[in-house]
């Protein structure tokens, strides 16, 4: 059995073939998606943050919406750019969406991707300190994230409030009990992936990482799980950690299907996101249903992971990628025991 849901990157462009060409419409159709995933019996609404781009840049409004609209359905992040976040400032946006969603988000953070512009975490007012790099700086906010989420408290009160003050040292408000348990770190390395686990933070890994091994992404992907497990043992956590993958799956069932996605590719490919870091892009997967699950079969990382994100095209309308949900969750899913 594995968790089902989606991740939506949240284009949008004004240009005439596009069925999102607002902010507003990328917004209001991921709300609507979420909904439909729900009623669907999809497990997961997950969504990227891009910042300077036309996608989904501030996302907490975004999941107290969709959990305001939901009952069931987990709502998170994959991922949220730790370098242009205030831990202190994001620690109460996620403590109130979580408390509007009764405890249903899934956050997942990181040092985030390229961005749209140069350094554009310096126009947010983050500067990594002397000797440290930007991912330092994301790793660094992620830390004092996690500590904010434990929920004690570390501000020394007024003596004279404007309201009354419980004992002690103040925490952040609201505070929402679990959440620090829910949040995920998105690992492009194996060795992020094992800082991960030592913190306790959950496992997403993408339809990309940085090139360790030469080898396809579901194996490089399958030997990161279990590196970050190994490392999860040792550190003697109580509780047993989440881990995901991401990827770009359609099942072909009708000729809507095959003329959007029934040329995709069918292999990995390597090239540069970043100057001299090679990655590893995973496959597209397309193809007839019982193809589709001869080839899923075959995906390592997959058959480690818990949790399955499909990515959906939501530029092509909320009843389109409804449709593509559906026809994993009916035609796939069951063949491979994961309903």
């Amino acid at each position: 059995m594995k968790k089902i849901g989606f991740l939506s990157f949240g284009h949008w462009s004004p240009a005439p073939q596009s069925g999102t060409r607002s902010g507003a419409d990328a917004l209001l159709q991921s709300i609507d998606l979420a909904v439909a995933a729900e009623e669907l019996g999809a497990d997961g609404a997950y969504f990227r943050v891009h910042h300077f781009a036309r996608q989904l840049g501030s996302p907490f409004p975004l999941l107290a919406a969709a959990g305001a609209k939901t009952k069931r359905i987990e709502l998170g992040t994959a991922v949220i750019d730790m370098r242009y976040e205030n831990p202190l400032y994001m620690a109460e946006d996620a403590g109130a969406a979580d408390l509007i969603a009764g405890g249903r988000l899934q956050l997942g953070i990181g040092r985030g991707s390229p961005e749209q512009v140069i350094d554009g975490w310096r126009y947010f007012g983050y500067v990594p300190e002397e000797g440290k790099s930007d991912a330092d700086m994301a790793r660094r906010h992620a830390e004092i994230f996690l500590d904010l989420l434990r929920g004690e408290g570390f501000a020394q009160p007024n003596p004279r409030p404007m309201f009354p003050n419980p004992p002690g040292l103040l925490r952040l408000e609201p505070f929402s009990a679990g959440l620090r348990e829910r949040i995920w770190w998105g690992a492009a390395t194996n060795a992020t992936a094992e800082w991960a686990a030592r913190l306790g933070m959950n496992l997403q890994s993408s339809t990309l990482k940085f090139d360790e091994s030469g080898e396809p992404l579901h194996i490089q992907q399958a030997e990161q799980i279990r590196a970050y497990r190994a490392a999860w043992k040792e550190a003697g956590h109580a509780r047993e950690p989440r881990v995901s993958v991401s990827r770009s799956i359609f099942a072909l069932v009708n000729d809507m299907d095959r003329a959007y996605f029934g040329g995709s590719e069918g292999e990995d490919h390597f090239g540069y996101i970043e100057p001299e870091k090679r990655a590893v892009f995973g496959r597209t997967y397309a193809a007839e249903p019982d193809v589709l699950v001869e080839q899923l079969r075959q995906d390592q990382a997959i058959a480690e992971a818990d949790t399955l994100l499909l990515t959906v095209p939501n530029q092509l309308g909320v009843d389109y990628n409804a449709h593509v949900i559906e026809a994993i969750l009916k035609h796939v899913a069951p063949a491979l025991g994961w309903r």
